[in-house]
């Protein structure tokens, strides 16, 4: 039994590997619409295109994802994504090259296909690892520790090397690209080299037919709407958050003038990825004993109330939080911000497990169905790009103002959760077979 267990850690490390580039291609995207609004003159709903893009894609590639899963297994599928991201986030390389704003939307399309094909093998693979249940889903919120320590560096170092975000350019980030190159070749080694369990009943799986699948299942497809606002919220409160921070025309952090509110806008948005690995953390340490359910009521019911309280909130109101600067006084301290986006950035706790939570009660009773149940999961998963975008489009309404006014999106996603965590998870299709 022992042996069977040593078996599988090395294939765990690999997931929980890829879980961790998913973020770091995935957040890059996030804080290059701020660079892209400025060297290509666009709004801000302009600016969120590459996002959108890299988050379409899984639209268009989340159910074909989940049938090359279910065809070709976990190792193949791996090596395909890894080498279509590397593609991708060259092609967004070669856009600052060249001063392309449609290459880089080209390239971030392209490395929303490796991010879509990755996340369908790391969810199932991980939970099936972990026998599913509560172990299922503690496995999960490991790899989404690491995914949110890669999303928190990632976003950090872009404010750092961004020096004036009202002349930023492509290439100020290249050094970021240059290492997620290196990230995905260096992963293709290593997936290669490694021996990957795959499901013994695979191949039966794809010559049955059946007249019902994942969609059969209310809860479900209530779950796979859940997918699409978490991750809508999850993206959204950072980039705007991000947004609001550094304009320069309405100045909130006070620093007009003087610079440097790019490194500490960075470092608040990226403060909400290193609150979402602290709570998945948490979450690995209870997991086990905690139900999926009971996590999912909690966090969106105070992820709620950090939200309300951080619109209506006064901004002149100033707290400190710790941040990287670019300034003489050091390379790190404290910085004085409105008391809104400490609220904003402690919604990363709540958010942190959500994810693992709504994936583990959305696939319980599915039994075969699993795997095209995580390619439908992955085609939500565009929520991401829609709800940010959406978001930003309020800004762009309010004339450029009405930052915290975008957050009832994030209110009314959140209800959404809390709803699914207390009704909508049940399963009420017990009488099809699995």
């Amino acid at each position: 039994m022992n042996k069977t267990k040593q078996s599988y850690i090395l294939p765990i490390i690999v997931m929980i590997f890829l879980f961790g580039m998913i973020s770091f291609v995935t957040n890059l995207a996030s804080p290059m619409g701020d660079i892209l609004k400025s060297q290509f003159n666009v709004a801000n709903w302009m600016g969120t295109l590459g996002v959108f893009a890299n988050f379409i894609a899984y639209a268009v590639m989340g159910y074909p994802a989940g049938n090359l899963l279910q065809k070709h297994g976990y190792k193949k599928t791996a090596l395909i994504a890894v080498a279509v991201g590397f593609v991708g986030v060259g092609i967004q390389t070669l856009s600052g090259m060249f001063g392309s704003f449609g290459v880089y939307l080209l390239g971030a399309f392209v490395a929303g296909f490796s991010m879509c094909l990755l996340n369908t093998v790391v969810n199932p693979m991980l939970n099936n690892l972990g026998g599913g249940g509560n172990r299922g889903n503690q496995l999960i919120q490991v790899g989404g520790s690491f995914n949110s320590l890669c999303g928190t560096t990632v976003i950090i170092l872009t404010g750092i090397l961004i020096p004036d975000i009202t002349k930023a350019q492509i290439s100020n980030v290249f050094p970021l690209m240059y290492a997620a190159l290196a990230i995905f070749a260096f992963a293709f080694a290593v997936i290669a080299l490694t021996s990957i369990p795959e499901k013994e009943r695979t191949a039966q799986a794809v010559s049955e037919k059946s007249p019902f699948g994942p969609l059969s299942f209310r809860h479900f497809v209530l779950g796979a709407i859940g997918i699409f606002i978490y991750v809508g919220v999850e993206v959204g409160i950072p980039n705007i958050l991000q947004k609001w921070l550094q304009n320069p025309d309405l100045n909130v952090l006070g620093l007009k003038g003087i610079g440097g509110a790019e490194a500490i806008a960075g470092s608040v948005a990226g403060t909400f990825w290193f609150l979402m690995l602290v709570g998945r953390l948490v979450g690995v340490a209870i997991a086990g004993k905690v139900s999926a359910k009971a996590m999912l009521v909690f966090t969106s019911t105070l992820g709620i109330v950090l939200a309300l309280a951080a619109m209506f909130a006064p901004a002149t109101y100033m707290v400190n939080l710790p941040v990287f600067k670019t300034g003489s006084d050091g390379l790190f301290g404290l910085a004085n911000v409105p008391i809104n986006a400490a609220l904003l950035v402690l919604i990363g706790l709540c958010t942190s497990v959500m994810w693992g939570g709504i994936f583990n009660l959305a696939v319980r009773g599915l039994g075969k169905y699993i795997e095209k149940a995580s390619g439908i999961f992955m085609v939500l998963v565009c929520g991401g790009g829609i709800l940010p975008l959406i978001q930003n489009g309020i800004v762009d309404l309010s004339g450029g103002k009405g930052y915290l006014v975008s957050y009832w999106v994030v209110v009314i996603g959140l209800v959404y959760l809390l709803f699914y965590a207390l009704v909508g998870h049940k399963n009420v299709n017990k009488d099809i077979p699995v």
